[in-house]
Order: structure tokens, then sequence, then C-alpha cells
């Protein structure tokens, strides 16, 4: 079948898409696949697993085949023929040729003949896992520095300026950043404890080793002296932390590496943060919200004036969450949008985007009292991270302006508290600010290796008080898709605090942070419990991700407090008539028995309960 045909009927995508897809291609003189990876229709993993199938071949990654890689065999191949015919050689099993290769209608018997071999089996890689390969390859024809003994060796003076770099060293970079794009890595982490080089990649919120990178001591201080190279920072400074960014292209990828040193107790540890420009910003439906959740973001964004907040720790996707909402902002053409990051992570055709510069006096602050004298409809300040920034994102809301912004805490009540931290007036918080979005991100089921699970008895009564399951559980068991963990992507679980009438004579109250939430809860808060489980239940995370996400206290079900309830049935005693004869009351209803323990918990608890 062609490449279109199949990916249709697969289901993965549509005939209008397809269609569309080949007129651009056939316009541009590019192949079909090609258009599809581009434009983010298509994973490129994902297509090319299906041309394996469609063409009857075996699909493979780079880490499987490093496993089976013959450097021998590999070599036997001179490298220019390997880079034009796209083919590497990975062994000789059972008297063929094992290749790998990105053509699916590849024949070589030539190579067979060359490697005394009887025939050629190809298997089909990515273009990004035929390059890794490659790099592999190369890096193996180089002599690994002896001593893993771990003696130092003062290499201050090794690279005076980018000439001075050594290629090997280039190479060796390339290749971590190809496998950390190849894994869909957002960092990657270099580190030294004593003699021993630990290398990880940070997949889907979790660290995992990169177990085929066993550097020394030397080649670490050396691709660290590549990377400060590259972020133009001093490579003379291992005292002192060091902050730089760049932008470098990885085989047909572009990202900006933001790049940070600290010294340690053995040497200098490097954290390498991946921001891809070609990656697609999702809609706001992609984002996992609950259909209501998502209703209410869209209807935010229409408002003329007020402060929206995205909150969460770093890394829990606030920042994809806005971008999303500059999309459809984008889409307005009636409205005038102003953006001040650090750094710009996506660029949007038709928002007015400017980056801070906190280093020639530009910072967050500054760019907001530039902005309100541009008249815009909207304000988008990449994080309210000082009393400076809070104060002008209030200003800029009571002046008429939408103002959209990010804060770290840990939920949409703490955000409140947050703001009063910052030294903001409680009373201009409460009219100002319209609601607050708190998320985690958790980790999705691998959809190729989901399984039914049991969750442990311990986390089910830590999550359940009555001890039972009262739905089935899912888990991913490890594939090659996921590299074994079980998960592929992260969705986020949210909670959204509106700042109804209730909510804001609270915030104005000053209440303690307690008494707020309750407030809150008793205004109609779901908790991000509830939306944690509701994906649970969907078989879109496992059960566990749940204490990842949130803190013991909140993995149990919550209930509004039963102080509103009793002064309202105190205020209707104190209307009742002096002589009115006690009524019947209708029978409650039966409560479960877990609230009803819960009740009285929060009772024994209360200021007069001794």
């Amino acid at each position: 079948m062609r490449l279109g045909d199949y990916l249709v009927s697969m289901g993965s995508v549509s005939r209008a898409v397809v269609e569309e897809a080949a007129a651009a291609s056939a316009k541009a003189g590019k192949l079909l696949g090609e258009t599809l990876v581009e434009r983010n229709i298509v994973d490129e993993r994902d297509l090319y697993r299906a041309l394996a199938t469609n063409h009857g071949l075996r699909f493979a990654d780079a880490d499987t085949l490093f496993g089976e890689m013959d450097p021998q065999v590999a070599r036997a191949v001179p490298k220019a023929f390997r880079s034009h015919e796209r083919i590497i050689p990975i062994a000789v099993s059972h008297g063929r040729v094992v290749a790998a290769t990105t053509n699916p209608r590849a024949a070589h018997p030539e190579l067979a003949q060359a490697l005394g071999a009887t025939g050629v089996d190809f298997t089909l890689v990515t273009p990004t896992d035929l390059r890794r390969l490659a790099t592999g390859v190369d890096l193996n024809q180089l002599p690994r520095p002896s001593g893993a003994s771990g003696a130092s060796t003062d290499i201050k003076d090794m690279m005076r300026n980018e000439q001075d770099v050594s290629p090997e060293l280039v190479a060796l970079v390339d290749s971590l950043l190809l496998d950390a794009i190849a894994q869909r890595a957002s960092d990657i982490h270099l580190e030294i404890y004593g003699s021993r080089v630990r290398v990880r990649f940070r997949v889907d919120g979790d660290l995992v080793d990169a177990a085929r990178y066993r550097l020394t001591r030397e080649q670490l201080a050396g691709v660290i002296n590549v990377v400060k190279v590259t972020a133009r920072l001093d490579i003379a400074e291992r005292r002192l932390p060091q902050g730089g960014r760049c932008t470098v292209r990885a085989g047909d990828h572009v990202f900006d590496l933001r790049v940070q040193t600290q010294p340690a107790l053995h040497g200098e540890h490097v954290v390498i943060r991946l921001l891809p420009h070609d990656a697609r910003i999702p809609a706001v439906e992609d984002l996992g919200f609950p259909h209501d959740v998502a209703i209410t973001y869209r209807r935010l964004l229409q408002t003329p004036a007020g402060m929206v907040l995205v909150v969460g720790p770093t890394g829990s996707g606030k920042s994809t969450t806005l971008y999303a909402g500059l999309q459809l902002l984008a889409q307005d053409a009636s409205r005038k949008v102003i953006t001040v990051e650090d750094p710009i992570e996506y660029a949007i055709d038709g928002i007015q985007q400017t980056e801070a510069r906190p280093d020639i006096g530009f910072a967050f602050a500054h760019a907001m009292r530039a902005f309100v004298r541009e008249d815009p409809d909207v304000i988008l300040v990449g994080e309210i991270r000082d009393a400076e920034t809070a104060l002008e994102a209030i200003r800029a809301s009571q002046t008429g302006h939408l103002v959209l912004s990010t804060l770290h805490c840990n939920d949409t009540v703490d955000a409140v508290q947050r703001l009063r931290d910052l030294g903001m007036h409680a009373n201009s918080v409460a009219a100002e600010l319209l609601a607050v979005f708190a998320q985690r991100l958790a980790r999705r089921i691998c959809t190729e290796c989901k399984a039914p699970h049991t969750p442990s008895e311990t986390l089910v009564r830590e999550i359940f008080p009555g001890g039972q399951m009262p739905f089935p559980s899912f888990k991913g068991k490890g594939c090659a898709r996921c590299h074994g963990t079980g998960a592929y992507g992260r969705i986020a679980a949210v909670e959204v605090l509106l700042a109804g009438p209730d909510v804001r004579r609270a915030i104005s109250r000053q209440l303690p942070l307690d008494d707020l939430r309750s407030a809150a809860l008793n205004a109609g808060l779901v908790p991000m419990r509830e939306h944690a489980l509701s994906l649970v239940q969907q078989g879109i995370i496992a059960l566990e991700e749940l204490p990842t996400m949130l803190p013991a206290e909140r993995l149990r079900p919550g209930a509004p407090a039963p102080r509103r309830t009793t002064s309202r049935a105190r205020r209707a005693t104190d209307r009742a008539p002096k002589d009115a004869a006690p009524s019947r009351a209708p029978a409650p209803a039966p409560v479960p028995a877990e609230e009803v323990g819960l009740e009285l918990e929060e009772a024994a608890n209360s200021p007069g309960a001794l």
C-alpha cells in the first residue's frame, strides 16, 4: 500500500490531511513522510514503524541496535558508503548481514559480498536513530582515554577559543544531544561522584541513566568545556555557578539549550535543558483538562480585564498551558496581545513577544510598565517572581488589561498566600484575581504495553479510606517504545479556583490558609485529587502517579468544613419563633462510613473540640 493509504487505514491521520500534505509535498519536491513529520502530524517513530510494517521489515531503535552492534563489522564499510546510502552494518548473524537503514526499499547485495555473507537483512530505523548509530560508530573509532581510576587532570588550558575545541569531544556532545532527542528528554544531567561519572536524561519527568555513556573524568571535563564554549561561559571558572544559553542544530531539529553549571564536591555538574524550536504547541483540548475546565479556560481568555494565574512547581507545564491560550488569542485580530518571557519558548504568529533581559536592566516589571503604554488588550508575563512584578501585574489588570502569568506554588489557594507574601494588599488581590489554575504532570501509560494492574494494598488504603479499589487500574509493563518505563508522554492533572463572591470575601478578610481552602471548597473548588482519579479510571495514568503529584494529606477525599453548615443552622434557629413547636426533621440520607470518619476527625481538630 502507498504510505498515505496505509496511515489512513491505521487511523493515524484523516484522508483530507493526507491529501493536503501530499499536495504540499509535490509542490516542495519532498516525500510525503517528510512533510507529515515536519508538520507534526505524525511522530517520526510512528511513521517509520508504519513503513516497516507496510514493507515487511523489522523496526528497531538505536538503543536496541547498539546492543547488537559488532564495531568491526560497522567499520568494515567505508564511511562515505554508509553516509551516501544511509546504511550502517550492525553485525553478521547466521551468515547474513544485519544492517540498519532509513530506506524501506534498500537492496544492496554488494554489501553481503563485501562482508562474506549470503544476504542482507535490513532493519528500518528513524533518521534520528541512524545519526545516533553513525555517531556511535565514529566515536568507537576514536581511542578512549585510559585512567578510569579517576586520576584528576588539570585541563584548564585545554581550550582557549572555539577553534581549539576537540572534534572528538564535539562528536561526543552531538551524540549526547541526539540520544536525548531520541528519548524525548527535557534535560541532560552530567554528574561526577568520586571516580564515577554519571549521565542521566530526564524523560517524562523522571531521571534515567544513559548507561551507554561510560565517561572518564577527563572526557567529562572535555565535554563540559565544549558545552561552556557553545553557551559562551567562562571555561576557566569552576568555582562559581554559571548560566548561559545557545541555539544548536541536531540533525533536522533546532534547540535552545539552557545550560547551568554547579560546582560540587568532586567537580562540576552540568544540567542542559532542551527547548525544541519545532515542537507543536498543543491546543487547549490537548492539555488533558476536563471538558468543563477547558470551557472555563476559553471563557476566561475572553474576559476584558483581570488576572489569571497558572501555578505549580518547576516543570509542571505552566508555560504550555499559557501558550495554548495564546494560540487562541492569536486568532482574534481585534485584540492586541503582548508577552514578556524568559526565554521565548515558542514563536506564535500574531503575538508581540519580547524576551526579558535582566542583565541590561530589562526585567519583567520594567516590561510591564512599558507595555501598558502600548494599549494592549492582553499581557502575558512569564512569571511573577518578586513584589515589583506582582504589583505591576495587579496595576495592569486594574487599568483594564487581561493579565496572564505563572507562580511557583503548590496549589490554587497557596497562590493567594504567595501574593500576600509578596506584599500585595488583600483587597487588590480579591478585586483583580479571576481564577487560578494549579496543575501537575502525570506520566501517561504507554498504549503499546498497557495492561491491567493491581496496586499495592497500602496505596489503596491511603487513597481510599474504605480500602477498596472502586474501579479497574492499569499500568505499562515496559516495551521498546517507552524504553521499558511503561510510560510515554505526560498529561496535566488540574484544579481551578474561580474567584466568586464567597472566595473574594474570604481573601479580603485575610483568612488563614486552611480556612481559605475551606471557603474555596464550599464555593465549589474540585480538588486536583478528583481529576487525577478520573484519569486513573479512564486508564490514562497509573494509580501510583498520585503520590508523586499530591502530598499525603491530599490523597484522602476532602470535604468542605462543617463550620458553614453549623453557622447556617444556628442562624436558622435564631430566626425561628421562640414559642414554635419543634418540628420533625426529615431523615438524613445515609452517609458513607469514610465521610463520617472524616467529619469526626475534623470536629476533633476544631478549636472548640476540647
